[in-house]
């Protein structure tokens, strides 16, 4: 029993949370209303909130701050059971979100965190202040009740995952003198996926920046220098072409799997048709493009980043190589690599007890058996797998993530927080 309420078993626990829905959409609103867009990073005002959140929920928390005005907060809870049997478990969500450039073209105010219709709104909402409000939720009631769990479990609410993660999950894991706290031996995230679907593996990134460098000219001497832009089209062109190439060393049983006809319509119910098909396929996103001066003359300069996605099995270096090929005929061309920008892609196992807490407790509270799929985009869990750590995502739709008016689903915000206490109970001992 805890503040007079009493929990013998999962359903109980499943009770008090259904039972407190009211505060916890309060919570979600006040981190919307709280802005802390990346670029410029600053997040101080939300880990404060956060902070306070938890203290009032009797949760001792502490910052790691590498970038001042970037912090983390983390918060453990620790039961006594022998070394070979304890669990870590780590609950890793980030604060910072996208940035907001055409405010005067939303609705309503894009901090506003309104509940209208079954939706929250707000900026941040989506990816993903409603999965890690989610997160921070959970861990109260893990707190609550950590008499009847076993083993250890750490929160990180992060920054700066926006932009790398260098002062944030990277840093936690790699700089801190807690990284193996922090590691832990499982992570749960709740990075926007759907309902539908456990996120157990997502796609790398390749983002290079090229120059194409020509002498130019006037608008009429085509036949002296046909300029940089037209060399860069034909070489954008080229570059698509990469989509047809394929990974290496892929386990079979996975490739197989992720193949699927059932797999494949949950990713595209999810992320819209052909999303399926994409992930196991690179694809080459023309990001910006810049050059020229003036309509009637022949550009000498032309600048153009480009964002590639790899599948599983698919190395930069082999892109690279297709790359140096491509341009051995336009000596005009040249790239760089943005290297913090730069990751391989990374899997956990499907097969894993994790996985399979996160489809009984979503059947039960929601009546959906979520699929484990690929994610298309880059979240914190990379991190964790790069070490050899097990980390899944289960968390609301990503619809309208980045986009004007972006929102949530208040249902789908309620599920993830019972979906993620109530596997985490599990997975920690709790009573079922």
């Amino acid at each position: 029993m805890c503040n007079g309420v009493a929990v013998h078993s999962k359903q109980d626990l499943l009770r008090l949370i259904e039972s407190e829905r009211t505060a916890q959409l309060e919570f979600l609103q006040s981190l919307i209303r709280t802005p802390s867009p990346n670029p410029p990073g600053d997040t101080r005002d939300a880990i404060r909130l956060v902070q306070k959140y938890l203290h009032d929920h009797g949760v001792d928390s502490r910052i790691i701050a590498p970038l001042s005005e970037a912090p983390n907060l983390v918060s453990v809870i620790s039961q006594s059971s022998s070394p070979s049997t304890r669990r870590r478990l780590v609950l890793n969500g980030h604060i910072d979100c996208f940035p907001v450039a055409d405010a005067d073209q939303w609705r309503r105010d894009p901090y506003s965190g309104d509940i209208e219709d079954g939706f929250i709104h707000g900026r941040g909402v989506v990816d993903m202040k409603a999965g890690t409000a989610a997160s921070i939720i959970a861990f109260t009631y893990l707190h609550r009740f950590q008499s009847q769990l076993a083993g250890q479990c750490a929160l990180e609410v992060v920054s700066d995952e926006e932009t790398g993660g260098k002062y944030g999950t990277r840093y936690l894991l790699e700089e801190d003198e807690g990284k193996e706290m922090w590691r832990g031996d499982c992570v749960l995230n709740a990075e926007p996926g759907g309902l539908g679907s456990i996120r157990f593996a997502e796609k790398g990134t390749l983002r290079m920046t090229f120059v194409v460098e020509t002498l130019g000219g006037h608008g009429a001497y085509l036949h002296r220098d046909e300029g940089a832009i037209r060399i860069a089209t034909r070489l954008i062109e080229r570059l698509i072409g990469l989509e047809t190439l394929r990974g290496e060393g892929v386990d079979p049983d996975l490739e197989q799997y992720v193949e699927r006809a059932d797999v494949r319509a949950v990713a595209n119910n999810i992320m819209g048709e052909g999303a399926g098909a994409s992930m196991l396929k690179p694809t080459v996103n023309i990001g910006t493009i810049s050059g020229g001066v003036k309509f009637n003359m022949i550009p000498s300069s032309c600048t153009f980043e480009v964002d590639i996605r790899l599948p599983l099995g698919l190395k930069a270096e082999t892109i690279l190589s297709a790359i140096d090929d491509l341009l051995s005929d336009i000596p005009e061309a040249s790239y760089t690599v943005q290297a913090a920008a730069s990751n391989p892609a990374a899997s956990s196992p499907i097969e894993h007890e994790l996985v399979a807490l996160i489809q009984r407790n979503a059947e039960m509270v929601g009546g959906i058996t979520p699929l484990p799929i690929v994610s298309l985009g880059a979240t914190d869990c990379k991190h964790f797998r790069y070490r050899g750590v097990p980390a899944y995502t289960y968390g609301s739709s990503p619809e309208t993530m980045a986009e004007r008016d972006e929102r949530v689903s208040v249902r789908e915000f309620l599920q993830t927080i019972r979906v993620h206490t109530l596997a985490a109970w599990e997975y920690l001992g709790g009573p079922a």
